[in-house]
């Protein structure tokens, strides 16, 4: 039986590439038309409504409409629907039955992307989202000493936050991280966790250096606000005999200004990135990023804006979430499992972008390998994004797309409750309101291994 008009299909799901070079890209009247013909059939679906609020939206324009039809919803409003989308992928990887190669091809998120670029290009985006994605140089200027006390004040004061809620869009209640006095990358802190050369390792032969060694893409995040996490990275990859070096210059990955539309600014720090980074895997080394949304800009949403670029592909294929690549090690017998620490529970938030490079429960696995300890996995999405969940028109999503996450969390009470994406741990714990506070997963492995 042939697989048309069926709903789903057999074939592997695949994504298409974006295509932002092409003029009809930026057809607006083209947009539109395809806007409607996949909102037709996510209105005729509707499983994805519990997902995130560009469902919900969508489905309110159609039903309070005059035809209740999508043919009966403002052009206008389009745009509406694609503001609630942050790209978190999930109807595309665990809802959607007519992702390609399904012949109706409805790929929701990189529609939105599309809407997104668009809009960018034409200048209706917010002059607070120009900022608040420009995470690199906000790090830059909050770290300067003269400026970086003022900064973390500014994040705690209560006055601050009012006039930046009403005067940017920044909610007075979202938590803000701190800052760093001293970036990550500049800490001498670096050189203890580091060792400068591949053969610096006591290895039995010295063919492993390369092979034995990855680059580590610390992150805007971590490099500047939560440089805990590189830490425990290193602590945890040496101790398996893993050497860690990291690259002579890092950019931001370019993920917030892609869910922003901005796609000039991902393609420049395309061009500052990947030659640093093709450097590095033409030596031997592996790629690594504690971040999933940057691991995943690198693996998926790089290629499929270039994929005629030889070196984005040769990136994307080296790039491992760290806890993919510890599974690697394990797989390999090579992955130490000399815990001294039980965990007892944790419950355990698998962020949307490492679900969404399917990898499996990788980080999951790992932990359950230490000794009394059970991980319970929480597969919904958190809704922070990065920046949904801290401006004031959308926070209120952002708290009720996170609620179910809050209550698993709640009701197992367990030792410990974390996210591989730090910002969703920060949210989760923000909306629990308890003493409580979120631990990555590599802090965890890191206190199992007692190093």
């Amino acid at each position: 039986m042939p697989d048309n008009g069926r709903e789903g299909g057999l074939g592997l799901p695949t994504r298409h590439p974006l295509k932002q070079n092409d003029p009809s890209f930026w057809d607006e009247s083209a947009l539109n038309h395809e806007l409607e013909r996949v909102f037709d059939i996510c209105h005729t679906c509707r499983r994805c409504v519990n997902l995130c609020n560009a469902f919900p939206t969508l489905f309110d324009l159609i039903d309070e409409s005059a035809t209740m039809e999508v043919d009966g919803v403002d052009t206008a409003d389009y745009s509406k629907i694609s503001d609630q989308c942050y790209l978190c992928d999930l109807c595309y990887l665990s809802k959607c039955p007519y992702v390609p190669p399904h012949e109706w091809n409805v790929d929701f998120p990189h529609l939105m992307l599309r809407a997104k670029a668009i809009k960018f290009k034409k200048g209706d985006t917010k002059f607070r989202d120009n900022i608040i994605t420009s995470t690199d140089t906000i790090g830059k200027i909050a770290s300067k000493p003269l400026l970086n006390s003022i900064v973390n004040w500014g994040i705690e004061s209560k006055v601050t936050r009012k006039i930046l809620d009403k005067n940017l869009g920044i909610h007075r209640d979202a938590k803000l991280p701190s800052y760093e006095r001293k970036p990550l990358r500049n800490q001498e802190i670096v050189s203890t966790f580091l060792q400068p050369n591949p053969s610096s390792l006591n290895q039995t032969s010295s063919n492993k250096s390369a092979t034995n060694t990855v680059l580590l893409f610390t992150t805007c995040y971590c490099n500047y606000n939560e440089p805990t996490i590189v830490e425990s990275l290193i602590k945890v990859l040496n101790h398996n005999d893993i050497n860690v070096r990291l690259a002579e210059k890092e950019h931001c990955c370019g993920m917030p200004k892609l869910e922003l539309g901005d796609l000039k600014t991902v393609e420049k720090l395309k061009k500052e990135n990947i030659p640093i980074l093709y450097k590095s895997i033409q030596e031997g080394y592996k790629l690594i990023a504690p971040v999933p949304s940057c691991v995943l800009m690198f693996k998926q949403e790089l290629p499929l804006m270039f994929p005629e670029d030889e070196k984005v592909l040769a990136v994307a294929k080296a790039f491992y979430d760290p806890f993919e690549y510890l599974y690697k090690l394990y797989k390999q017998n090579k992955l130490k499992t000399d815990f001294k620490n039980s965990l007892g529970s944790i419950s355990y938030h698998v962020a949307c972008h490492q679900r969404v490079q399917n990898i499996g429960p990788k980080t999951k696995q790992i932990l359950e390998l230490i000794e009394k300890t059970t991980v319970k996995s929480i597969e919904r999405c958190s809704g922070h994004d990065g920046t949904y969940g801290v401006k004031t028109e959308t926070r209120e999503f952002a708290n009720k797309i996170a609620a179910p996450i809050v209550r698993q969390v709640k009701n197992l009470e367990a030792n410990y409750y974390g996210s591989d994406c730090p910002v969703a741990g920060k949210h989760i714990e923000s909306n629990l309101k308890t003493d409580q506070k979120t631990t990555h997963p590599i802090d965890l492995l890191r206190l199992a291994y007692g190093i």
